[in-house]
């Protein structure tokens, strides 16, 4: 009896671990879905009844043969959650009136096994790109397969079971011949059009295959192990073990390196310190104000935009009666609205306020309505009937490379000889590469608040914009009024990234007309749909070169070609292309260069500055040729690379002398922190004992140039009131998105004025202040506006300096309150301009830039050659910042740059239908990095003692430098892609584009599933997307 009872609870405690095992399985899918935010009952029977085709849960149940009660007013019925239960596109055998009761998920049963399986193009929180549930139960004490159910999401329009494969599969002995032969079946039954909706249609297909291979494996080990001597069961070599291990999952560590302040620092000194961000509790709190935060001001009427849904036609009739007739609208605006020059631009004026006749691009804004409130604005907009003539547009750089498509004749910078640097060359190396945009995914969206003051014309404008002098010059140009009738006004902004400088332009001008017609306050903030699609990002670029080197890896001639995609106005994409070509040798000395680069006309939203503004993408161009060299030279790529890098002395391919160029001292640097050479040893070894688990590692330099390239842009003002209670009020012409602007500068004239950060405040920045301001940009904006604010505070405390003589004694206060008893001017408008910058571009001689911030990063990565997926394991930085003015925010700078390059170079992709529609639009199709894409390992070390000359109080530039260091990232995943196609007996180069998203990866990592998935010919088929 004991012993029957011994039997059955042994028997309970199988059933309970091989519950827990698949609750376990279901439990990582929704984990990597969504945050839970209901009670289980309510996801679990939302995803049953939405039958959406890419739920997570779907295939589980499907899979698991879970049985549904289902009810309605007299009746009750159980229906088996099988194949055959989704109908269509969000349909199910429900009956119309009934409802999901319960859901009964059967036990698992011995000589039974579940796997779940999971893609999407980020890890956390995201939806599948594929996903599915396996489940095999074999014939008792055999192989022998008694059951299969093989269910899939993000295979067509329902979650879906391969019957066919299964049923083929019944009978057969779980061994290599079942494997080849599921996949050949699933390949067969599970088709996908070459044009089907999601687009990604190999790497879908593939993963199908892949999934299962994953399951095979791990059935097979697992009946190796609860059937141990019961029958004979293949092994599995040990490196293929790899498939079914998960990523580390270690806690994540950080460290941060810089340079403390000297013995002897004067208390209120507080540059060189690291303070903390002046608004940053505001910012945690959400006491912080922003654009839309402000109060409604009396009679104030919402605006709403209705744009284009074409990307090139002519405007046939626009409707806008039956939308006048909802509830609350004032007015519908157009091009005749406008009382001054419906004109507009930025370098050029090609652009409109409202589009007149013609549109060029999907969400070409071509009217407004403005009513009472948000929604009935809304609502009033998508009532507008516009009727169109389709005309022919130009989406992509090769459309428009076909069309001779071009807003500027090509630009060129040449140096050397390239002819005799090729014939003095072992070798030539020739490739291309195309690099995807960029979303600025800022979390404000574009607002505007704008508020007429009765009389005069005159108008005050609360926008979220870098540049406030542009939008007042605009709204100025638009309204037919002077710039001095018109105040724009800044407190802070939600992040920029280079998204406001231009583009606010869009919204402002356009509710500034509305507030003029109507005479009362009007606000639009864009919702992030609206802003996604009408505001543009980084331009998408394609680069070709030839590349001449020595069989030491020194190079010695280069020939680039670059094509940016500017969309449908040139804004400010001929100074991106200018910056590319000024960045094309990244931080390596080429003797012989010519990059000529193309600025492409096409029918999307017009691209603008991002952060980094064209370098980013020159300078990867640079790296995969330096990629390209150290796989045909067979040399270490650190190897080649430091060969190649500048040195002190050395002249730019601009004919620019560098100097103080700390570039080696960073790579060596990082070299030393990061155990480059013994993890280098470590990771090949990795590779030599995982089969489908590969990592990566790399180590890539930055070099770059601190000015705007319009040399007149280069010129800040600021203003600084000493009021009598000895309280600063300080102004200056940069803007505060974040980045800790404001907090820099109060630091400037805390240590200028030798008085405590407490007695100086920021309001904000406004244009009737400080007028004629440049835009928050190029990462110069510490440097020219710290000067003005050091100029001011200069000539206040000499102006002070009697009163102080007189009174070595004294305290601030009593210093001011004397000095104005003495009538003294105690308010100094202060002004710098960046001397020296006189670069020529036709004769390719000068200063382009006023100095070079320079940084080296090493990361490591590893990949799931069989998902496309991949992990960052660490990454170790050094970046020159010079004499950091504050390195909790420098820190906290390339920190974040290194983010968003991450992002760039691996996660975010823009997707565009052929007719220029885009579809990734908002967080649910556009994937930015999250908490959980942090590198595992983060060390960040700013180099020490290296003063930099050129700018304030020896500092340098920070925003944009640290984000091409994410590069390191792109060619870690390469390098372990090369390990992988090694591994399949595929070596030699290889073209991976940008960004090294799941699917790209995948498909690299050739193998005998991905051949037995080839890619449809290229011309037969109408793609659901296009790399423009």
């Amino acid at each position: 009896m004991l012993m029957d009872v011994e039997v059955v609870v042994m028997e309970l405690e199988e059933v309970v671990m091989d519950i827990e095992e698949m609750v376990m399985d279901i439990e990582v899918v929704v984990m990597d879905f969504e945050e839970v935010v209901m009670d289980f009952e309510e996801a679990v029977g939302g995803n049953i009844m939405t039958a959406s085709p890419i739920s997570d849960l779907n295939p589980l149940f499907l899979a698991s043969g879970c049985l549904l009660t289902l009810v309605s007013e007299g009746s009750t019925r159980i229906v088996r959650m099988d194949g055959d239960f989704f109908t269509s596109y969000r349909k199910t055998v429900l009956k119309r009136h009934e409802i999901l009761q319960s859901i009964e998920i059967p036990y698992t049963l011995k000589g039974e096994y579940f796997s779940a399986f999971k893609q999407a193009q980020r890890r956390d929180d995201d939806i599948a790109i594929v996903n599915c549930g396996m489940r095999v139960a074999f014939k008792e004490g055999t192989d022998i397969v008694k059951e299969l159910e093989l269910s899939y999401g993000g295979m067509g329009p329902t979650s879906l079971t391969a019957k066919k494969t299964c049923t083929q599969l019944l009978g057969k002995k779980w061994n290599k011949e079942l494997l080849q032969e599921a996949c050949l079946l699933l390949v067969d039954e599970l088709t996908l059009t070459p044009s089907a909706p999601g687009g990604m249609v190999q790497f879908r297909r593939t993963l199908s295959l892949s999934f299962f291979f994953k399951f095979y494996l791990s059935v097979l080990q697992k009946l190796g192990q609860d059937f141990k001597g019961d029958f004979e069961v293949e092994s599995i070599p040990p490196e293929y073990l790899s498939a079914m291990e998960s990523f580390p999952n270690d806690p994540p560590s950080a460290v941060q390196l810089f340079q403390q302040v000297p013995p002897g620092h004067v208390p209120t000194d507080v540059v060189g310190q690291p303070l903390v961000h002046l608004s940053s509790i505001k910012h945690a709190t959400g006491e912080a104000i922003y654009c839309d935060d402000l109060p409604r001001f009396e009679r104030e009427l919402s605006l709403a935009l209705v744009t284009s849904t074409e990307a090139h036609a002519k405007i046939s009739s626009i409707d806008a009666s039956e939308a006048l007739k909802v509830a609350g609208v004032t007015c519908f605006l157009t091009a005749k609205d406008v009382p001054g020059s419906n004109t507009t631009g930025q370098i050029v004026m090609d652009e409109t306020v409202f589009a007149e006749g013609v549109v060029t691009c999907v969400g070409h804004v071509i009217g407004a309505m403005v009513a009472d409130t948000e929604a009935h604005a809304q609502r009033a907009a998508k009532a507008v009937k516009i009727t169109y003539e389709k005309l022919q547009p130009i989406i992509t750089i090769q459309e428009a490379i076909a069309n001779e498509s071009f807003h500027l004749p090509p630009k060129k910078v040449q140096n050397g000889n390239i002819d005799l640097g090729f014939a003095q060359a072992d070798d030539i190396i020739e490739g291309e590469i195309y690099i995807g945009g960029q979303e600025h995914f800022y979390l404000e969206t574009q607002c505007t608040v704008a508020i007429p003051k009765g009389e005069d014309d005159e108008m005050e404008l609360f926008v979220s914009t870098q540049s406030p002098t542009q939008i007042q010059s605009l709204v100025a140009k638009a309204l037919g009024v002077p710039a001095n009738r018109i105040v724009c006004r800044v407190k802070r902004m939600g992040g920029g990234f280079g998204g406001k400088e231009t583009r606010a332009s869009l919204l402002s001008t356009v509710v500034a007309v509305a507030a003029h017609k109507t005479k009362r306050p009007v606000r639009c903030a864009l919702n992030r749909d609206e802003d996604m699609l009408m505001t543009g990002g980084r331009n998408p670029f394609l680069g070709q070169y030839k590349v001449g080197y020595q069989k030491n890896g020194k190079i010695v001639a280069v020939d680039v070609k670059i094509y940016i995609n500017a969309g449908n106005s040139l804004d400010l994409s001929s100074a991106v292309m200018t910056r590319a070509l000024f960045h094309i040798d990244n931080a390596y000395k080429i003797p012989n260069l010519r990059v000529i680069g193309y600025v492409c006309k096409t029918n999307l939203p017009s691209n603008t500055a991002f952060r980094g503004f064209g370098a980013p993408q020159a300078m990867l161009l640079a790296e995969c040729w330096m990629n390209h060299i150290v796989a045909k030279c067979g040399l270490p790529s650190e190897q080649v690379q430091k060969l190649n890098l500048y040195q002190e002395g050395d002249l730019t391919h601009t004919n620019q002398k560098l100097e103080e160029v700390n570039i080696r001292k960073c790579w060596d640097e990082c070299l030393e922190r990061s155990s480059y050479h013994s993890r280098r040893r470590a990771v090949d070894e990795f590779n030599r004992q995982h089969r489908w688990k590969k990592r990566g590692l790399a180590i890539i330099p930055t070099k770059f140039g601190i000015c705007f390239n319009a040399a007149f842009l280069n010129q800040a003002g600021a203003l600084v009131h000493i009021y009598t209670d000895g309280s600063v009020l300080l102004t200056h012409g940069g803007t505060e998105m974040g980045q800790g602007l404001h907090t820099k500068m109060v630091q400037v004239a805390s240590k200028a004025l030798g008085i405590p950060v407490s007695q100086i405040h920021i309001s904000e920045t406004s244009t009737n202040t400080v007028p004629n301001t440049s835009p928050t940009a190029a990462s110069v904006s510490s440097d020219l506006n710290g000067m003005a604010v050091y100029n001011a505070c200069m000539t206040l405390l000499s102006r002070l300096e009697p009163i102080k003589r007189a009174n070595p004694k004294g305290t601030w206060e009593q210093w001011v309150s004397a000095a104005y008893m003495d009538r003294v001017s105690l308010s100094v408008a202060g002004f710098f301009r960046t001397p020296d910058l006189n670069y020529d571009f036709e004769k390719n001689e000068g200063r382009a830039f006023n100095y070079y911030s320079y940084g080296v990063a090493c990361s490591e990565v590893e990949i799931d050659c069989l998902t496309g997926d991949h992990k960052n394991l660490r990454t170790d930085i050094v970046m020159d910042v010079g004499l950091s003015l504050n390195p909790a925010v420098d820190i906290g700078q390339v920190e974040g740059a290194f983010m968003q390059g991450l992002g760039y170079f691996a996660m975010e992709e823009l997707r565009y239908s052929p007719d220029g529609v885009l579809y990734t639009r908002g967080p649910g199709m556009y994937k930015i990095p999250t908490a959980g894409d942090i590198p595992t390992q983060f060390n960040v070390s700013l180099l020490r003692e290296c003063p930099n000359r050129k700018a304030i109080y020896s500092s340098k530039a920070v925003g944009e430098p640290p984000l091409f260091l994410a590069a390191s990232i792109f060619f870690a995943i390469k390098d372990a892609i090369c390990a992988a196609r090694a591994a399949s007996g595929v070596p030699g180069t290889f073209r991976l584009n940008s960004p090294a998203t799941p699917d790209r990866i995948r498909i690299a990592c050739i193998d005998n599933l991905t051949k037995m998935c080839p890619p449809a010919g290229a011309g037969t088929f109408t793609p659901w997307n296009v790399e423009v």
